[in-house]
């Protein structure tokens, strides 16, 4: 047995024990008076009145010390109980159903201040533990409002008596009698009130149940606030999770490498970006000495950081080229940034780096197909829509062959032959390019280039013949540097004609290029050309004879045509 029942079992036994002994002398008082012996002097049925009284103020104080005892017992667990959960939901309904349960309300109220500062209704039981709805939740507002303006408690035995109230149309109209209202104060600001009644009895409650409800209060409003602030900062943890969620799936999703470290060099954040271009761990790294994760260019590194720690001042657009050891040669662009906190103190630096490896691969690839292709074919072709087929043009072929090249390459090592081969063939592709000219293919030691496209020329035939003259005269420039037995002369054809231009070959392998009769026909045109000389169809000298000096020449009987071609030389430009 607790000390509690025990405390409760022997105030009763005390209670049942005095109640039988003034039954035994109220029988006694009530025998003495029936019998009324003479021989008995007065003073033994005063004494027996007196035994009687006494009892019943003993009874009385027995009583009110059982009624304490209970008040401090329910005093001492109500700490207890208002702190046994930081849910603010829990702790409102633990708070109105022991309010019940102490004072014997029909109904209790608690209300808080919004952050407007107005009164709102947070929760409302009943006697039965049941939360009511807004049906039963007709209440005085005189005194709620009493209450929280001025922060003491009210207590009215019978509000519809009351002067101070009685007249109050909700008391009148709502049949309201026992009130109990008492403030919820926290460090002198009153944050709301608890409202009990009794719409039945009246003197319901007393000046101890004020006293008791009060000191409920104080704790219970100390509990709201607690639970408040507990579910504020909950909410900001969430938020703050939420936050550092998202900004870890920014980081997680930028493209560039981020890397942050504080003033002692230890790296504190390191995203997926940074850690796939060092080819390191990003658990491997967070912790680590910055110098320790970038040691393969934390030499290079160095002196920059030092920059950024001594002047305060960033480093943009740093581009190094280091050896990694899971990755070997990469190229990075980093710029390194103070980190600043809040109040612009620096605590670290941030370092971000871009890896360029594949785009510099990709630009030296292009470079070297602007070399092979004209750029204007390279615009002109969608990497996403290459398909086989073409388009039909008119355009202005070009064809220049080296002559004597098959029997100077026999007396020449292959090195040497290639090198010199390559003088002629980029003197051909700088006077065609300079002249808007697409250069097709080299073949060998010829090359073949069209003009009018991609870009459409209205003078593409001129041009095609400004193209040759300026690489005849380029090629006697060459002349002068190089030996006697490496001078050798191109042989040029020109027709202007129809063709298809597009996509030829397989979708494994295929070239850009111009296919059709009149390609073929400045070709058989160029193998008749002297050296240094060059041949124009008539077609293409009819587009150019005003502004060129020319002279025709003896028709060309070539292969595989049934008619023979009329030529024209070109001399010069008018």
């Amino acid at each position: 047995m607790t000390t509690d029942n025990l405390a409760t079992s022997t105030f009763a036994s005390i209670d049942q024990y005095l109640h039988h002994l003034i039954e035994l002398s109220a029988n006694m008082r009530t025998t003495l008076q029936q019998i009324r012996l003479a021989a008995l002097p007065s003073s033994i049925y005063e004494g027996v009145n007196a035994i009687s009284l006494g009892l019943g103020q003993i009874r009385k104080q027995v009583s009110s010390l059982e009624e304490e005892r209970r008040s401090l017992k329910a005093y001492s667990q109500i700490g207890q109980v208002v702190n046994s959960s930081l849910d603010l939901d829990v702790v409102l309904k633990i708070v109105m159903d022991t309010i019940i349960r102490l004072t014997g309300a029909e109904r209790c109220f608690l209300m808080l201040r919004n952050e407007q500062g107005e009164l709102s209704v947070k929760i409302a039981r009943n006697w039965e533990q049941e939360t009511m709805d807004e049906s039963e939740s007709t209440i005085s507002k005189t005194i709620i409002y009493r209450v929280a303006n001025t922060g003491q408690p009210v207590l009215t035995t019978n509000a519809q008596e009351d002067p101070r109230f009685g007249s109050q149309q909700s008391i009148i109209a709502n049949n309201l009698r026992s009130i109990l209202c008492v403030p919820l104060t926290v460090k002198s600001e009153t944050t709301g009130v608890i409202y009990t009644d009794n719409r039945i009895r009246s003197g319901l409650f007393t000046q101890k149940d004020l006293e008791l409800l009060s000191a409920f209060a104080n704790q219970a409003a100390v509990a709201i606030e607690n639970a408040r602030l507990f579910a504020s900062v909950r909410r900001t943890l969430v938020e703050v999770t939420e936050l550092k969620n998202l900004m870890d799936n920014v980081f997680s999703s930028i493209a560039s490498g981020v890397i942050t470290a504080d003033l002692e060099e230890r790296i504190m954040l390191c995203n997926k970006a940074a850690a796939s271009i060092l080819g390191r761990a990003t658990q491997e790294m967070i912790g680590s000495d910055i110098n320790s994760s970038l040691d393969t260019f934390a030499s290079e590194l160095e002196p920059h950081l030092n920059h950024v720690r001594e002047t305060d001042q960033p480093v943009i657009g740093l581009e190094l080229s280091p050896r990694l050891a899971q990755r070997g040669q990469v190229d990075l662009r980093l710029s390194l940034t103070p980190l600043k906190d809040v109040s612009q103190n620096t605590q670290g630096v941030a370092i971000v780096m871009e890896d360029l490896t594949e785009k510099k691969r990709l630009e030296a690839q292009r470079r070297l197909f602007e070399r092979m292709v004209a750029p204007e074919v390279i615009e002109l072709l969608n990497p996403d829509q290459l398909a086989l087929g073409g388009k039909r043009e008119t355009i202005t072929i070009l064809f220049a062959d080296l002559r004597s090249f098959t029997s100077f390459s026999e007396a020449t090592e292959p090195e040497e032959l290639v090198g010199v081969l390559n003088r002629y063939l980029a003197a051909a592709a700088d006077e065609i390019l300079l002249e808007g000219g697409t250069i097709d293919k080299f073949m060998g030691d010829a090359v073949m280039s069209w003009f009018n496209a991609p870009m459409r020329q209205p003078d593409h035939t001129l041009r095609a013949v400004r193209a040759a003259l300026s690489l005849r005269a380029k090629v006697l420039s060459l002349h002068q540097e190089m030996p006697e037995d490496h001078r050798l002369t191109f042989g040029v054809g020109i027709h202007v004609g129809d063709a298809v231009l597009g996509l030829v070959g397989t979708e494994k392998r295929m070239e850009y290029t111009a296919v059709g009769d009149s390609v073929n026909t400045a070709k058989r045109i160029q193998e008749n050309a002297a050296p240094g000389q060059i041949l124009i169809s008539a077609a293409a000298h009819a587009l150019v004879e005003g502004c060129v000096v020319s002279r025709q020449i003896e028709p060309i009987f070539a292969k595989g045509k049934r008619e023979p071609l009329h030529v024209f030389e070109i001399l010069a430009l008018r």
